[in-house]
């Protein structure tokens, strides 16, 4: 994907952990929403946040590879997240979790508070747009 550029408006403070925009040509990929399960069982491993951040990320990942697409492919993400308090009390353990499975790779992404999920067990629900040359 070529992004070029950021979009980062002048004056504006750079964001930590994501862009305000990017401008990507190539093509488009939409990944539909994945939550922190293992992907052949169904079942969650974990009910830990962290752990479900990097799982749904790494099952992100694994749909995106079968377009032959990597981490740095991705245009945006949209997580889902059941308790916007617990996501803010464990931020940076997120942020670990995000730079081990994704690198530093920060599209333009946007973080929302549901009343609940799909997936009961799910604490996080991952969606993503990515662009391959």
């Amino acid at each position: 994907m070529s992004l070029s550029p950021l979009l980062e408006p002048e004056g504006w403070p750079r964001p930590a952990g994501y862009s305000n925009g990017v401008v990507a040509h190539g093509r488009q990929v939409f990944i539909a929403g994945q939550v922190g399960w293992n992907p052949r069982s169904g079942k969650f491993e974990s009910a830990t946040l962290v752990d479900q951040v990097a799982q749904a990320l790494k099952n992100v990942l694994a749909v995106l590879a079968q377009a032959n697409g990597g981490p740095e492919h991705i245009a945006r993400m949209t997580w889902y997240l059941t308790s916007r308090a617990e996501y803010l009390a464990h931020l940076k353990e997120i942020g670990t979790a995000y730079r081990t499975v994704m690198g530093k790779h920060f599209p333009a992404m946007t973080a929302v508070e549901v009343a609940a999920l799909v997936e009961g067990q799910a604490k996080v629900e991952i969606e993503a747009t990515a662009v391959i040359p």
